[in-house]
């Protein structure tokens, strides 16, 4: 592994982390990138992750079958002998010697592909866990106009050989799954429009699985499973609410051949053996079939291809369709899809969730007919419209469609359709568009209300879509579009500032503890104008600096407090046990109900807060539970050491939280360093400008250097860059030196004392992106109103006056 300063090394194995590990995986997939594409060499990477996974956990397996069997009274060769045989190997892979990592590193020089091949074929052969996974992957295929080099695929296992990947090397136990998740986002994300192929976004995902709500002892059936990640997340639900995850029967099946391999390494990996997953195309032949009768599941959550063509001839269990045929040409299979989902809905209480094109809605024809079939069977139960840009491969809005089996939703919503309008709930990203945890939030609860919510969500009769012609078109029924903003005819005349707009403002004003009295002063009953000498410019102080805006802010941060006093028990004790689940819905529940009374913030912003600091500490805290405290903070300082020794790391290592904690007087020499080095380069550029051939004028003599004083000057600018790069190597070092320092009760006040740290720090995102609101209302109506048409009318005449007078001045008439 990486290297640390003695002191360090002598002290503690390290284990692996994550970041440690996304950085690996990462820099093998650009071993092969500009090759091909992602889309293209993605599986590579797959298949070599798990593969030296699988020869390293069956190596541990095997020195623990040898051990035993000399334990017995055999000697090593006979021991060895016998460790060779499958039959010891019931809870790991058996791992084949030509397909043992020792083999791959040490033995393939020349047609490395092809040997690549024979060690998945044999791997398989040996598991018929396997059964066709690993096959579909092919070191020898021709990709553009060559096969990958003998080359290339060497250093691909020189790389993978760099780290053992034991579970016992890694810092929580599903580090893997965690891993390959990351790894399947970066694909999807680096592939574009191929990566929605196999990966859904794993907001979205989230939240149709809180939309369905599976429990232990439920079946979750996804006929497009792509990469897994519905039923993964199925699982991860089940657990945090309490139930026991191995008692689920997760179901799927995937088309595209290399995308149902990675789902199933994707699952495994994720400590998911049993997983029912089938190759092969559901419209045309459904695979979970028995008794000649389809399967029938609790939940169903999908995210199918949109707008595929399909055919009828052949198409097998046409009693699916029931509700009707879309046509074959056009692309218009989604309905398909949905009563495919319907049709396996286990009566009585089954619920499916499914991502389609607004096609659906409103389209007529045929597909007007199964819908109106599918409303008169009370089987359509929510309408939910998405953001633009929130899937790969498709910038076009989604809708998410919530469905019943017949006759089994509750009596309070029968004969009822909830459409909500939640396309203006997302975050916006570089190259798409993102649902945040309080956008997943107000999602779900508006569903699980089922209540109307103005310019949100509308629960509506079957009676009232019948009168539309059955358009489920969701804006019809639930329109979110912002009112126009007022604007005044008098006010943009003579000034002032409406008080309606302002009392229209009240409740944002009121929830932050803002009082305009000081931004504003009376002109009349209907109009206030800004107080003397309050500017634009001077707003964003005047409301951060408002006394009840500060005593509101003051009393939220209180509450936070006296939250984190009551529970920093049950983070405090993860490492003796407490379940880690039970934690995180206690944590999320009492969040939000300690909080709320402020009123500063609403629950769903409130849950944001919680559920993003849960997302951004959750791995540390799995640490917590399997390594207690000193694996955390060590988890830290290999994430740190890693990132200054990658060349290519993404992210500053001074940047994390643990630097400023161990190292404030390094920061601060550090700094220092920086600033002499920003003064002398600012000095002679400033000479060099003055002095160069690009000067505007002669040089100020003033500020002239000599010959003699600019080298001086660059001869301490080198010794300063020196010392930066003495200070940046000693980094390691002196992190090492406070590490070793610190007491046992010392790393627990550490990590508990981040942890509060990181909640505030989100907490205090949203506070801020709420007073932001008030500042902007401010601006806005200064922007509008503050300067009159008069005033405009008056200042043109007066610039008028003065251009006649210089004109008349020159003579002209």
């Amino acid at each position: 592994m990486l290297h640390m300063g003695p002191t360090w090394r002598m002290a503690r194995v390290r284990k692996l982390t994550l970041p440690q590990l996304e950085r690996h995986l990462f820099a093998a997939a650009d071993i092969l990138r500009g090759k091909m594409d992602a889309s293209e060499f993605k599986e590579y990477i797959f298949g070599m992750l798990f593969l030296k996974q699988a020869s390293d956990e069956f190596e541990a397996a095997y020195e623990a079958v040898v051990a035993k069997i000399e334990a017995e009274g055999r000697g090593r060769s006979t021991a060895e002998l016998r460790a060779s045989s499958p039959a010891y190997y019931a809870n790991t892979f058996f791992v084949p010697p030509e397909a043992r990592w020792e083999h791959l590193r040490d033995e393939l020089h020349h047609n490395v592909g092809d040997g690549l091949n024979k060690a998945l074929g044999a791997l398989e052969d040996h598991n018929p866990a396997l059964e066709g996974v690993v096959l579909h992957i092919d070191f020898t295929r021709t990709v553009g106009q060559s096969r990958i080099p003998d080359r290339k695929l060497q250093d691909l296992i020189r790389h993978f050989s760099k780290y053992r990947l034991r579970n016992e090397d890694f810092e929580f136990p599903d580090l893997l799954g965690a891993a390959y998740e990351y790894l399947i986002g970066e694909f999807a994300d680096s592939a574009g429009k191929k990566g929605g192929e196999f990966y859904t976004p794993r907001s979205v995902v989230r939240m149709m699985v809180e939309l369905v709500e599976p429990q232990a002892g439920m079946s979750v059936y996804d006929p497009c499973s792509g990469s897994g990640g519905m039923l993964i997340l199925s699982k991860d639900y089940v657990e945090e609410h309490g139930g026991n995850p191995r008692n689920l029967h997760l179901v799927g099946q995937e088309y595209n051949g290399s995308v149902w391999s990675i789902s199933k390494m994707n699952l495994l990996l994720h400590g998911i053996p049993d997983a029912d997953m089938q190759n092969g195309d559901t419209l045309a032949e459904p695979m979970h079939v028995h008794g000649g009768q389809l399967d029938r599941f609790d939940r169903v959550l999908s995210n199918p291809p949109f707008s595929l063509n399909y055919s009828r001839d052949g198409m097998q269990h046409p009693e699916r369709f029931q509700w009707g045929w879309a046509p074959e040409g056009g692309k218009k299979a989604d309905l398909m899809f949905v009563q495919h989902m319907v049709s396996v809905l286990r009566g009585g209480r089954g619920i499916a969730a499914t991502v389609m094109p607004h096609g659906v809605l409103f389209r007529g024809g045929a597909e007007r007919d199964i819908r109106t079939r599918l409303l008169d069977d009370d089987i359509i139960e929510a309408v939910i419209g998405l953001a633009p840009n929130l899937f790969y491969g498709t910038g076009i809005p989604a809708c998410v469609l919530v469905l019943r089996a017949p006759a089994s939703k509750l009596a309070d919503r029968a004969g009822k359709v909830l459409f909500s309008n939640a396309d203006a709930e997302f975050a916006a990203g570089r190259a798409q568009n993102y649902l945040l945890p309080e956008h997943v939030e107000k999602i779900v609860s508006a569903y699980r209300e089922f209540a109307d919510i103005p310019g949100y969500a509308t629960a509506v009769t079957r009676e009232d879509l019948a009168a539309n012609d059955d358009n489920l078109n969701i804006r019809r029924y639930a329109d979110n579009a912002p009112p126009p903003e007022p604007q005044d005819v008098r006010a943009h005349l003579h000034g002032g500032v409406p008080r309606t707009e302002v009392d229209a403002k009240a409740p944002l004003f009121t929830a932050h503890g803002f009082s305009a009295e000081r931004i504003f002063a009376r002109r009349d009953d209907v109009y206030l104008d800004f107080a003397p000498g309050v500017t634009r410019t001077d707003l964003q102080g005047l409301v951060t600096a408002d006394r009840g805006v500060k005593a509101r802010e003051s009393e939220l941060r209180a509450a936070l407090d006296r939250w984190w006093e009551e529970h920093v028990g049950l983070v405090a004790d993860l490492p003796s046990g407490r379940s880690l689940m039970k934690v995180r819905r206690t944590l999320l529940e009492r969040f939000t109900a300690d909080l709320l009374p402020v009123r500063l913030l609403d629950r769903f912003e409130l849950a944001g807060v919680i559920v993003r600091w849960w997302n951004t500490n959750q791995y540390d805290l799995r640490t917590l539970v399997a390594h207690g405290f000193t694996g955390v903070v060590d988890g830290w300082v290999t994430t740190i050491t890693t990132a200054v020794e990658d060349s290519v790391a993404k992210s500053d290592p001074l940047d994390h939280k643990l630097v400023p904690e161990l190292l404030p007087s390094y920061l601060e020499e550090l700094a220092a360093v920086q600033a002499r080095h920003a003064n002398l380069n600012a000095q002679i550029q400033a000479a060099v400008s003055s002095g160069g051939e690009d000067a505007d004028g002669p040089p100020d003599e003033a500020d002239a250097l000599s010959p003699t004083e600019l080298a001086a000057l660059k001869k301490q600018l080198a010794a300063v860059r020196k010392q930066q790069k003495i200070m940046n190597h000693e980094l390691i070092t002196e992190l090492g030196k406070a590490r070793v320092e610190l007491a046992a009760a010392q790393e627990r006040d550490l990590v508990l004392r981040l942890a509060k740290n990181d909640v505030r720090l989100h907490l205090d995102g949203y506070v801020v992106a709420h007073r932001q609101q008030i500042v902007a209302a401010l601006e806005n109506w200064s922007d509008k109103y503050v300067i009159s048409l008069h005033q405009i009318e008056a200042e043109r005449a007066a610039t008028v006056a003065k251009l006649t007078g210089f004109l008349q001045e020159l003579g002209y008439e």
